[in-house]
């Protein structure tokens, strides 16, 4: 608290000059305005504290209602010092004091918050236990109006076929709480060209591997501490896509160097390699019978083959290039998308690996972009059933419910057209954490940050950004436990981010 005394002491020819000083403070007065300064609390030495006290008075201004108002600012200038060094000491930079001055009054009961966390070179981050610390350097968008309304939109419509921007950023803050972040894990920044494709193991929480421009493969733990088990190399290439086998033992790779590469993780050796007449651009172990390898390619094709044995057991043609598919759970379906930004529904029998062409989707666009993501899941609770997520090299999302029953029938529910993008960039499910019947998306984008969508919401749909890469972010992924999420950028550089633990009631 800082006392101001107004005092009066002219002198005849007007311009007698003054010096007060108390507790290490010196205040200079000239004229008729004089202004005491007397510091209680000698421990405060940022001057900032009385920047407003030495503001000029104007000559009309009454002297009592001058000091009442220096006092105020004096107090006011001094609570947020205060606030500030907190910030200071903890390392934490302007986006978190910005988050933290902007929250709402009643932030702390309405919302379970991410904690600070400061970025480094490497290895984890450490929370801090101060009390002002309370939100982190990831920027958070989201309206309680909005999540109200979101909802009530839900239940009232059984299709959503609408197309809507990013760039109607949200007006309130916040974080949807079942997708708030801690910080950072780890960061693995050993490969030094652009990393094409991210993945965690099959049912696993640990290994995460991903592939590069170099041709490289690099296979990582994330648990404590972080370590990399293993670069494989082998290819000449892109490394374009690769898949995990159901025990993890296994990993097969493809490549624009038209070869398919077997990796054993144990060994860290290529024990095949299949050659091709075309790149190769996106491969997936079978989910049931892991003996076969379903590859897709830029000569228009799906091959099916023998894992064991390398030799090609099926084919099938489309209208054009091969650019990205997936699964579904039963391993009787196909979903894949071509360079044209149509999407396929193959049937294929899981005993003779046969393959058979049963639906195509053409997006009405006049435009046609190459489809960068093809995700399946077996559930979803907007559509009640198995769910399709795409997203196309120009930034649009497209959310579709599958009809099993009748060969994978796909039905658009909801879109999203991102801002326009020059690299193909890969979006991802975000994990059921929310009874809430929306549908989240994470995507990368070239403004190096992470996004979180909500497809259901009419406007804002961005509910949580991540900051952290300094380089457009092409792809991410979840792992399987879903308290980590991957990420990695065009300079190589991969961050694991630990989701905070919450007790929402929605989590399941």
């Amino acid at each position: 608290m800082a006392e101001v005394t107004s005092m009066n002491n002219c002198s005849k020819d007007g311009g007698a000059t003054e010096a007060v000083t108390k507790n290490g403070c010196t205040i200079n007065g000239t004229g008729k305005d004089m202004i005491k300064v007397t510091v209680k609390k000698a421990n405060v030495k940022d001057p900032e504290i009385f920047s407003c006290l030495v503001q000029p008075a104007s000559s009309d201004s009454d002297l009592d209602s001058i000091g009442v108002r220096r006092f105020l600012l004096a107090r006011k200038a001094e609570s947020g010092v205060h606030r500030r060094l907190d910030w200071r000491c903890n390392g934490k930079g302007y986006v978190a004091y910005r988050n933290y001055i902007r929250r709402p009054r009643n932030w702390e009961n309405s919302q379970i918050p991410s904690y600070p966390s400061t970025p480094g070179n490497s290895g984890r981050w450490m929370l801090t236990s101060s009390p002002l610390s309370r939100l982190s350097e990831v920027e958070s968008w989201s309206s309680s109006k909005d999540l109200r309304s979101g909802a009530l939109a839900s239940n009232h419509r059984t299709s959503f076929s609408s197309s809507i921007s990013d760039s109607d950023h949200p007006r309130g803050q916040g974080v949807e709480p079942a997708y708030s972040f801690v910080g950072m894990h780890c960061i693995f920044d050993q490969c030094k060209s652009a990393v094409t494709v991210l993945k965690f193991g099959h049912m696993s929480s640990d290994l995460l591997a991903y592939g590069a421009s170099d041709g490289t493969l690099t296979v990582c733990n994330v648990s404590d501490p972080p370590t990399v088990i293993n670069q494989l190399k082998g290819h000449s290439k892109d490394v374009t896509d690769f898949d995990f086998s159901s025990n993890n033992q296994y990993i097969a790779s493809s490549s624009a160097d038209k070869t398919v590469r077997v990796w054993e993780l144990s060994k860290g050796l290529c024990i095949r390699v299949i050659y091709g007449v075309s790149p190769q651009l996106c491969i997936r172990f079978h989910p049931v019978n892991n003996n076969f390898l379903s590859v897709g390619n830029a000569n228009k094709e799906i091959t099916v083959f023998n894992f064991s044995t390398g030799r090609v057991i099926a084919k099938s043609i489309f209208d054009s290039e091969v650019t990205s598919m997936d699964h579904d759970h039963t391993g009787h379906l196909i979903f894949c998308g071509d360079a044209q930004g149509c999407i396929y529904s193959v049937t294929m029998d899981s005993h003779t690996g046969a393959l058979s062409r049963s639906h195509r989707y053409r997006s009405s666009s006049k435009q046609k972009f190459p489809i960068t993501t093809v995700q399946y899941r077996s559930f979803s609770l907007l559509a009640g059933g198995p769910v399709l997520l795409t997203c196309t090299k120009d930034g649009s999302l497209s959310f579709f419910s599958v009809a099993l029953e009748v060969q994978g029938y796909l039905t658009l529910r909801c879109s999203l057209k991102l801002t326009p993008r020059i690299h193909s960039i890969r979006a991802s499910f975000c994990p059921l954490l929310s009874l809430n019947k929306g549908e989240y998306i994470v995507a990368g984008s070239e403004d190096s940050n992470v996004y979180f969508y909500d497809l259901t919401r009419p406007k804002h749909t961005c509910v949580n950004k991540l900051q952290g890469h300094r380089f457009p972010v092409l792809v991410v992924a979840w792992n399987h436990g879903e308290n980590f999420l991957a990420s990695a950028d065009l300079y190589g550089v991969v961050i694991v981010w630990k989701r905070a633990k919450t007790s929402y009631k929605g989590n399941i």
